[in-house]
């Protein structure tokens, strides 16, 4: 992968210098996953960072004989990086939703690049915070009717991992228990508030390709922002 695309594709890298980034790809491993296969194991101890360069990915956490997926994550994306900075075993696992390819960074690696480039320590410290200010909008959506908290979750998803098509922005159409569990509700709920969104013509499914559309994000957004 070229510098450009790559600091393209990563908002984490947009501010790293041009060095840092040359170095990061000489020694970044490539990794495909198929649908279904685990990436990351809960309890491993946290060997390296992951990149996304294209597919999807659920983090979920292991409790008894079932799973509980926190969170979904695309393209540009990256996991990983708790169980390196504190130094403890991992504590969700990471599952691939579709094929994925991913870039990998090894630990020891990427915290010698932390400290090498203050700019990239200093975003880094920006995207966390992102996150936590995500998780801090899930809270705050918790007594929400179902359909904003999915019309929410939905329109999170389009604007982080979203490819623009003639049209909509098109996302991957993430398994009904997924959705369910991050957005908060039931997996009937999902599949009642989606067949609505289908027959509004604000989204559009192809079951085939496993991609949903979402035609009318505007809409969506408005739906969205009643919170």
């Amino acid at each position: 992968m070229e510098i450009k695309a790559f600091s393209e594709l990563f908002p984490l890298f947009n501010t790293a210098s041009p060095e840092t980034l040359e170095w990061l790809l000489s020694v970044a491993v490539k990794h495909s996953y198929p649908r279904d296969r685990a990436v990351l194991m809960e309890d491993a101890w946290g060997n390296a960072v992951y990149f996304i360069v294209s597919g999807w990915v659920k983090v979920r956490r292991l409790s008894g004989e079932s799973a509980i997926t926190l969170a979904v994550m695309g393209r540009g994306d990256f996991f990983g990086e708790m169980a390196i900075l504190d130094e403890s075993p991992r504590s969700t696992d990471v599952v691939a939703l579709c094929p994925v390819e991913l870039l990998s960074v090894s630990a020891q690696r990427f915290i010698q690049t932390l400290f090498k480039d203050p700019q990239l320590h200093h975003r880094m410290l920006q995207l966390m915070v992102q996150r936590l200010r995500y998780s801090n909008v899930r809270f705050q959506l918790r007594n929400q009717p179902p359909a904003i908290k999915l019309a929410k979750m939905l329109v999170m998803l389009a604007e982080h991992y979203g490819q623009p098509t003639a049209k909509g922005t098109e996302i991957l159409m993430i398994p009904d228990e997924d959705l369910a569990q991050i957005s908060d509700i039931t997996a009937e709920e999902v599949r009642k508030i989606i067949e609505k969104l289908h027959s509004k013509s604000w989204v559009e499914i192809d079951p085939q390709q496993r991609s949903l559309c979402i035609v009318n994000l505007k809409q969506l957004s408005h739906l969205a922002g009643r919170v």
